[in-house]
């Protein structure tokens, strides 16, 4: 297992829309989850989109196992929210690609997904709560779309400006 760079906004590379995984989960996909999952932990974050780390696929791990609670990884490969129920919540999101930054997104309060597991199996559920907030967002990314991406236009140069300073002063602590 690998810890990997986290893309950060402006990356080109967000903004793609990732590709199905074509002939199942192999064990270089299992590989994919596994860096995943380490470099989400490290970062440390509950979700993250394969895309996030440069990889075009419909892959995403999540973890929402409170601080102290044994780690509960789940992972999806070519998931597909199959269903929404109309009700919507807000919820504050923050994103691994957007450090720092967090802001009230509204959301279905529940969604029925579909996608293989870390085995390979079928599996379709309803999920709720954060469990339902964080596939949504994961999800997004898997479309090219940041929860920025729902903030007005002036909150989300905001976002992206304050992203670009951070990177430029940490360029700088780390080159002095």
């Amino acid at each position: 297992m690998a810890i990997r760079e986290i893309l950060t906004v402006p990356d080109p590379r967000l903004k793609e829309v990732s590709k199905p995984v074509e002939g199942g989960v192999t064990d270089e996909i299992r590989a994919l989850m596994d860096d995943m999952l380490e470099t989400m932990y490290d970062a440390p974050g509950i979700g993250l989109a394969a895309i996030q780390i440069g990889v075009p696929l419909r892959v995403i791990v999540m973890d929402l196992a409170r601080e102290g609670e044994e780690p509960q990884p789940r992972y999806f490969v070519n998931p597909e929210i199959l269903e929404t129920v109309e009700e919507t919540q807000p919820y504050e999101e923050g994103c691994l690609s957007v450090p720092d930054i967090y802001d009230e997104i509204e959301r279905p309060v529940r969604c029925r997904i579909r996608y293989l597991d870390y085995h390979g199996k079928p599996v379709e559920e309803w999920t709720d709560d954060l469990y339902a907030v964080c596939i949504q967002h994961e999800m997004d990314h898997l479309e090219g779309t940041l929860f920025i991406d729902y903030l007005s236009r002036l909150k989300r140069q905001r976002a992206v400006d304050k992203v670009k300073k951070a990177k430029l002063r940490n360029l700088r602590e780390d080159a002095a």
